[in-house]
């Protein structure tokens, strides 16, 4: 049986996210929406395309695209579909699912168009009334995925008019409603604003409906407590560290409390040894530390968590707890990513603040065709040192084209982060 989706929603107005469709003041940064729902433990997100014009629908679909190139929570892109082209650019946006909206007349062409060139598993529909299910009974669900069903009130009859599975939007958080909504073996998941709420925690709701039985995507421990070897104080020190750099953030302790109390919010809490009682980091500074995996050492007497953070894990403002140096030996910096950030760094450093006799400074100064020229002799200089037998001359001129790209990258704008990010979606 597969679990259910909690599915977060996100409206686009002009690049920014916003509250509802009639709600536009106030705005958002749509990534920074985006994260705290991955971080959260929201299964799908709805982007939400809210565009007036051409000009407007272009600069959403931008946002779009960067959501997905930054989250790993997958998306389905709706609003604004007007024809083929905008089901095409949500789906190169990065979406794996696209909503066409049930109570327009030219959906229904539209639905046949896009599942024969783009999959019925890619199509959903959204639906306010139960009249365009009569309509499309025929063709319909060999052409669509799943229905979005926008009014709780068509719920009590919706299994008698269809078999398509669907997502229910639920208006507000009650669990015994919850439970009894998804209960079907036909529903996949509920969508709604309490769940668009960022002070809401899904994980702790996921835990209550795992509780009753609903099978949820939520963190299921292969260890318990009792698997573990506390201290005489009945603690476990616990080292946190960055999910995607790896840097180590801080140290801390953990009793029984806070550990099931981690599981079940996927939010780290701790026990405070001089306050005697647990603390959820951020709870005060907004600083939270979400969950990605904790793993015991071999004694079982350690944890190592890694967390996605928000803002600084130091209460110092210091991005690490791990800050005062003792002593240091200077040393060859080999892994990859780090190298290659360090290279990027010192470049962006030249175009910022020029040296004097520097080559990179040299070659920001001719201008971008000067460094696409260079791009270009380097990757023809690869391809001729590949012919020889000896792959030194193919690891020195990769060298060289590298520092190229990456002087390319910092004129355009472009990171590491940024390149990382498309690699990993593709």
């Amino acid at each position: 049986m597969e679990h259910k989706n909690i599915v977060a929603t996100i409206y686009i107005k002009d690049g920014m996210a916003v509250k509802s469709p009639t709600e536009l003041d106030v705005k958002k940064d749509v990534l920074e929406l985006a994260s705290v729902y991955d971080d959260s433990g929201i299964d799908k997100i709805i982007c939400y395309d809210l565009s007036t014009d051409d000009e407007e629908h272009e600069k959403n679909i931008l946002a779009i695209r960067e959501i997905n190139r930054n989250v790993q929570v997958k998306t389905a892109g709706g609003g604004n579909i007007k024809r083929l082209e905008d089901v095409k650019k949500l789906l190169y946006a990065g979406c794996v699912e696209v909503i066409l909206n049930g109570s327009k007349p030219e959906t229904i062409d539209l639905i046949k168009e896009a599942s024969a060139r783009f999959g019925s598993q890619k199509m959903l529909v959204s639906l306010s009334t139960v009249d365009f299910l009569f309509k499309t009974k025929d063709f319909l669900p060999s052409n669509i995925h799943e229905l979005l069903i926008m009014n709780t009130s068509l719920l009590e009859g919706l299994e008698n008019i269809t078999e398509i599975p669907y997502i229910a939007q639920v208006d507000e958080y009650d669990l015994d409603k919850v439970l009894k909504v998804l209960k079907s073996d036909q529903i996949r998941g509920i969508s709604g604003q309490f769940i668009n709420d960022t002070n809401f925690n899904i994980m702790q709701m996921k835990s209550e409906l795992s509780d009753s039985g609903i099978k949820m995507d939520n963190f299921e421990p292969k260890l318990a407590w009792s698997d573990l070897k506390p201290d005489s104080n009945g603690l476990v020190p616990t080292v946190i560290q960055d999910f995607q750099t790896g840097e180590v953030l801080m140290l801390a302790y953990m009793n029984e409390e806070s550990f099931n109390t981690t599981i079940r919010t996927g939010k780290m809490t701790y026990y405070s040894r001089s306050r005697q009682s647990l603390w959820v980091k951020g709870e005060t500074s907004g600083h939270f530390q979400f969950v990605k995996s904790l793993t015991a050492d071999c004694d079982f007497d350690t944890i190592l968590a890694k967390v996605s953070q928000v803002g600084v894990a130091c209460h110092t403002g210091a991005p690490s707890c791990f800050f005062n140096e003792i002593v240091k030996k200077e040393y060859i910096e080999r892994n990859p990513l780090k190298v290659f950030e360090d290279v990027y760094a010192v470049i962006a450093d030249r175009q910022k603040n020029p040296k004097e006799g520097s080559y990179t400074n040299y070659l920001f100064d001719k201008g971008l065709d000067k460094i696409l020229k260079k791009v270009g002799e380097e990757a023809t200089e690869i391809v001729i040192a590949a012919k020889n037998p000896d792959s030194e001359e193919t690891k020195y001129e990769i060298s060289d084209f590298l520092y190229h790209m990456m002087v390319l990258m910092v004129a355009k704008g472009v990171t590491w982060e940024d390149i990382t990010s498309e690699l990993a979606q593709r």
